[in-house]
Order: C-alpha cells, then structure tokens, then sequence
C-alpha cells in the first residue's frame, strides 16, 4: 500500500452508528474484512450495520463484529417487469436506512447503486473513493483516491486510514464457521482443493485441463463450485483419472471456507474462494490471464500467481481475441502449471 499521508477527518460529536455498504461479491466481501476489524477496534462501541446481497448475507450471519445486517436483493431488483413488487421492497428499504441516523456510512464499492444507498442512509460523513464509477462520489462528502492499481485490500484500507484506524496489522474476522466432520470423513486425510469457477468466462482456464492437473498431482483433489456451475466441476472430476471427488454445490458459504481451511493447498481461477484461500493463509496457486493479479490476485506472500507473460495481458478482455479464445489461458497447459507448482510446493509449510 502507498505509503502517501492520509489525515484523518476530525469527526464532530459521537459516532454510534456506522454503515458499510458492500452488498457482492463474495471476494469482494472477503477483502472488506481488514476493514471491519480496523473499524472495529477504532470504534469499540458503535453499531456497525452492513449492506449485502440476498445469497451472500448467510456468509456474514451471526458475525460478532456486526451489529445488523441489511439484505437487499440484489438481483431481483433488477428484473424490470416485477416492476411493482420491486418498488416497494426498494421504497421500504431506503426508508428503513434513513431512519438509522448513522453518523459514518463507508461505501466500499464505488457504483451508482451504492452511491445511491449513501445518499439514502443520509449520514452525517459520507466517505468514499473520488475515483469510483458511475457517478458515485457525487454522493459522497469525504472522498479521497483510491487508486486502480493496488490491491483491493489496501484501497478500502485507505477509508480505514481516513477513520483514524489502526492498520499496522492485516486482519480478517470471520464468522463462526461450522463443524464439517460429516464431509471430512469422505476424504483423504490430506488433500488440495480445486476451484475451476470464475465470475467471467474470459478468466476460466479450461475444465479438462483441471482434470489433467489433478490426474498429475501427488495429493488428491477436491473440486468446489456453486450448483451453477457444477457442470465444470463434473468435467474437472471427469478428466482426472479418478483422482478429483466433486463437491460442488454440496456445500453452504460457512461450509465452504470451513473445507479451504482444512485444505493442503489451493489451485483456482481468479475466483471468490481464492480470496477465502489466501485469507485463511492457505497457499494459493492463480491462474490469470485477462485479469490483472496486482488488483484482484491473492492478497500476501505465500502464493504464486501462474500467468503466460504476453504483451497484452492484462487487457481485463470479456471477449475472445482473434482465432486464439484468450490465448492468455489457453497457451496455459497442464504439465506447465504442475512444472510451476511442483517448483514452488517446497514453500508450503
């Protein structure tokens, strides 16, 4: 993180009540943990409210850190022909905010809709970054740059700074995780975790070649995925000789990183469990391609980032380039990803 002087607002009367408005995704929520704990400790007393989308609301239920969550659903809001259901879910939550009176709301994702879940908070500080999208610093009355170049971690750590937080010490708080011995019991008693899932088809490396990955390596492979995308999954178990057991979708968001943590070591896309990986310091191996890992790669020192090094990457492409279908990731073959990990393996404890 830039070593830039931030100072800190001076903050008039007490604060009792802040706002976090960081509804998705699950990666990004994850990175927003450091940032809660810095809030936190600043504010040991104050209510801390959170803003989050239906779906990954189950992830921070019950965390001891926050005091309320608000659950806006995300994606039903955009389906325009429930039109008059949906007004007056949106008219009864942005009622429901305003009658918080927060004194902070932070707006950790910088879009219209955030920015329009500020205004509607109406808090007396309203912060975020100057550099954000679609207009949202229009909303705010504190903003400072955020910057496009580092990581998203140490962005929101900037608004943290701003707060006066303590940010000498990288934390993440999670939530109580559940008990998982049921879905151990059916594993080997060590093994890696695959996550052939990402958000955008441009940053997938092929399925088949997960399965040949897994074919190759020397510990078994637990392949993880949504029920969405558990066709992917399947072809990953499919091509690896019997070495890769699919779970996908048969796991909640408290399950999961419970599993990530019990893992040996990680292999993924840029994808939300990579950030759960690296969090809980499990040793991540990333495969990038059209994506840039300075901004969305796994946050610390103890992972290797696995990227054909061309002259247009990252181009953050959601189309295929010419005849090669992201050449980025398809230059990428099995045996030279087990050559990098097998080289890098010696730094796992």
């Amino acid at each position: 993180m830039s070593d830039a002087p931030i100072s800190p607002l001076t903050l008039q009367g007490n604060i009792d009540k802040i706002l976090i408005i960081k509804p998705s995704a699950w990666g990004d929520v994850v990175h927003s943990l450091p940032f809660l704990a810095a809030l936190r400790k600043r504010y040991p007393k104050a209510e801390i409210h959170w803003v989050i989308a239906r779906g990954l609301h189950t992830f921070l239920e019950g965390h001891p850190l926050i005091d309320k969550l608000w659950i806006m659903d995300k994606e039903g809001w955009k389906k325009i022909g429930n039109f008059q259901q949906i007004l007056p879910e949106i008219n009864a939550f942005r009622k429901g905010l305003g009658k918080e009176h927060f004194d902070i709301s932070i707006d950790l994702s910088g879009l219209l809709r955030s920015g329009l879940i500020t205004w509607a908070a109406g808090a007396r500080y309203k912060l975020g970054f100057s550099d954000s999208d679609e207009g949202s610093p229009f909303f705010y009355t504190h903003k400072i740059e955020g910057g496009k170049q580092i990581h998203a971690i140490d962005r929101y750590l900037k608004l943290a700074r701003l707060l006066d937080c303590d940010i000498s010490a990288i934390n993440y708080p999670f939530p109580p995780l559940p008990e998982i011995d049921d879905i151990l019991t059916s594993l080997a008693d060590e093994f890696c975790i695959m996550a052939p899932s990402a958000g955008k088809e441009a940053n997938r490396w092929p399925a088949r070649r997960f399965g040949q990955l897994a074919a190759q390596l020397e510990l078994p492979t637990v392949v993880i995925a949504s029920s969405a995308d558990a066709h992917i999954a399947e072809a990953v178990a499919s091509a690896s000789n019997g070495k890769a057991v699919n779970l996908a979708g048969k796991t909640n968001l408290k399950e999961l990183v419970a599993l990530i943590r019990k893992s040996s070591y990680f292999i993924c896309n840029d994808t939300g469990p990579m950030h759960i990986a690296a969090a809980l310091k499990i040793p991540v191996f990333a495969l990038f391609g059209p994506a840039n890992p300075t901004r969305t790669g796994p946050y610390g020192s103890n992972h290797t980032i696995i990227q054909e090094q061309l002259p247009c990457s990252p181009c953050y492409a959601r189309k295929p380039c010419s005849k090669y279908n992201w050449r980025c990731m398809n230059d990428l073959t099995a045996d030279k990803v087990l050559a990098i990990i097998k080289k890098n393996i010696q730094r796992i404890p």
